[in-house]
């Protein structure tokens, strides 16, 4: 009997399928995480354009204005107390004169109210400076009927150059009072409530624009390194030269950064500039002017009131070391000091006195402070008709000297102001009109580029 011997069943070899699925697993991780590195590029240059575009428009457009508009309403005030005590102090003479000092108060009055207007508009819903603008109006009104009393009584008096009768001084006594002691002041509280929020914004703004722009930068970087892995790999894997969709898609996003990147940085110094050279400057120059006219007002003030001739040649000089210094004890060395010659300056306008309207300015008030010093002689020597002509004659020729150089030094500064504020914006605009076409380009070339090659293992 034979025995057949039984054999074990043979089992096929196992075959080990090839991971075929996990490289389109990679394509879609290194494509997701090439797509999250552009999305956080863009989202860095919208939030850092959007950063640079508030501090550019609350500076350039909304809270710069109005500092500047109050300041010219401070300009406007100490103008309109200095033509009444012009028109007071020459007396029944000097009528073409007077008439001119008159009409150049309502102008100011004008200037005055659209000032504040313009201020209650640009105030928004900012209810505290509303009241101080609401306060100022209610104070020129009364300031308005004081200053109108005395020049009628001044009228009624016809009395020769110099000081006026008592009643008249009495009266201008309360206007003027009510101008210094209320109106300047809260004018001047106006100005640096707007000021704060522009230097507010700008160290807010010029601390965040380059921390943003830094992020731009590494988030730049980060895309551009993941759209060359992403190449890299898919050359590898497929053995294929680069693909022209991702080589366009890696340019196209070297250009964004680089523009993007650009145009912050150019935000960043256009800032600056407009702030440091352009609003900083206008607004020392008007307040320079305000405190000048001021200057110019009380000479005639120390003509007009005799019991308060030494207060008004103290706040003359206290007025003129603030705008130009010079160490010195009283006006006399303080006119010496200026005569002198010397071009190191202090004071508001200290900064300002370089480059040629700058010297101009500075040789501009020294002929006012010269002609003051001519002026105040023939007061002293009890020669008040003299003095009289002098003020309306000299000093005043020499004071618009002065006026008109620091005008012409702050529409430099103006313009300077308005070119920064403007190449910000357009910097600005062209970024924005182009990063929609940069997202769409960009991404549909990352698909063009990714797609054909998933196509391959379905």
């Amino acid at each position: 009997m034979t025995v057949t011997q039984s054999q074990a069943p043979q089992l096929p070899a196992t075959v080990t399928p090839v991971p075929r699925h996990s490289v389109p697993g990679r394509i879609r991780v290194i494509s997701g995480v090439t797509v999250a590195a552009l999305a956080l590029l863009f989202a860095a240059l919208g939030v850092g354009s959007l950063t640079a575009g508030d501090g550019l428009q609350v500076i350039g457009r909304d809270a710069g204005p109005q500092v500047v508009a109050t300041a010219g309403l401070y300009l406007a005030l100490s103008d309109m107390d200095a033509q009444v005590a012009n028109a007071l102090v020459m007396g029944e003479q000097y009528a073409q004169q007077r008439g001119a000092a008159v009409a150049r108060y309502e102008r100011r009055r004008s200037e005055a109210s659209q000032a504040l207007l313009k201020a209650f508009e640009l105030a928004g819903d900012d209810a505290a400076t509303r009241r101080t603008v609401q306060s100022v109006l209610d104070g020129l009104g009364r300031y308005e009927r004081l200053a109108g009393q005395a020049l009628l009584l001044n009228e009624q008096a016809r009395h020769a150059p110099g000081a006026p009768p008592d009643n008249v001084v009495g009266t201008y006594r309360q206007a003027t009072d009510l101008m210094r002691s209320v109106l300047l002041p809260q004018a001047y509280n106006l100005t640096l409530e707007s000021g704060t929020i522009v230097r507010r914004t700008y160290d807010d703004k010029n601390a965040m624009v380059p921390l943003l722009r830094t992020a731009v930068l590494l988030a730049g970087l980060l895309a551009l390194g993941c759209l060359i892995w992403l190449q890299i790999f898919l050359a590898r894997r497929f053995r294929r030269v680069f693909g022209p969709a991702l080589l366009a898609a890696t340019l196209t996003t070297a250009v964004s950064l680089i523009l993007g990147a650009n145009v912050l940085g150019q935000d960043q110094e256009d800032l600056r500039t407009a702030k440091a050279q352009g609003f900083d400057s206008v607004l020392t120059l008007a307040k320079a002017r305000a405190i000048s006219n001021s200057m110019q007002g009380d000479q005639s003030r120390y003509l007009l009131d005799k019991g308060r001739a030494d207060t008004y040649e103290h706040t003359f000089l206290d007025k003129s070391q603030s705008v130009v210094y010079f160490e010195s004890g009283n006006l006399t060395q303080y006119h010496a000091k200026v005569a002198g010659g010397s071009d190191d300056a202090l004071g508001m306008l200290g900064p300002e006195l370089t480059g040629p309207e700058g010297r101009r300015v500075l040789e501009a008030y020294r002929a006012f402070q010269a002609a003051d010093t001519s002026f105040r002689q023939l007061a002293l020597g009890g020669r008040t008709a003299d003095a009289v002509t002098a003020k309306l004659g000299p000093v005043t020729t020499a004071f618009d000297a002065y006026d008109r150089a620091l005008v012409a030094l702050a529409e430099r500064h103006e313009r300077t102001f308005d070119r920064a504020i403007d190449a910000g914006e357009n910097a600005l605009d062209n970024l924005w009109r182009l990063l929609p076409f940069a997202i769409a380009g960009i991404g549909l070339l990352v698909i063009a580029g990714v797609w054909p090659r998933l196509k391959e293992y379905r």
